[in-house]
Parts: C-alpha cells; structure tokens; sequence
C-alpha cells in the first residue's frame, strides 16, 4: 500500500467544489455556474455536481475567460 503520508496528497491536487472555487476566486456561487455555461469555464461533471482543478481555473482566468470584455462564439462582447 501507498504511504501517502509524506506528501501533502490530501491538499496538492484534489477535485475544488462549487463553494471551493467560488471562495477561491472571491465570487459568488451563481456566478460560477453562470460562468460554466456562458464563458465555458472549465468544470468537470460528476453525477449531480461540478468539480474543478484549481490549475485549469487558474489558465483560464489569466487567458482571459473571466474577462467582461471576452467574446462569446457568437463574436459578441459579453455584458457587464
């Protein structure tokens, strides 16, 4: 058996809730499923609820996925 008591497995790279990740990026939990849906955040179905890695968020956000200004596919600026 694994001996994972040596590494920070518990914390290092885990599935984020909803909750998590709203409180991670200082929103609110409406806005993380309303981004998921119209700016394609990256978000991961399992059963009934959603799951992030914190890395996948973390590239989006710095290219620009969480941007007001960002496109849609329509070719649209997003609304404020």
């Amino acid at each position: 058996m694994e001996d994972r008591s040596a590494c920070a497995w518990p914390h290092a790279d885990r599935w984020l809730s909803v909750d998590e990740i709203a409180a991670y990026l200082g929103i609110k939990r409406d806005t993380v499923y309303k981004w998921i849906g119209e700016k394609q955040m990256p978000a991961h179905r399992m059963g009934r609820l959603w799951k992030f890695r914190r890395e996948e968020v973390d590239e989006w956000v710095k290219s620009g996925g969480a941007d007001d200004h960002r496109k849609d596919d329509s070719g649209k600026a997003g609304n404020r």
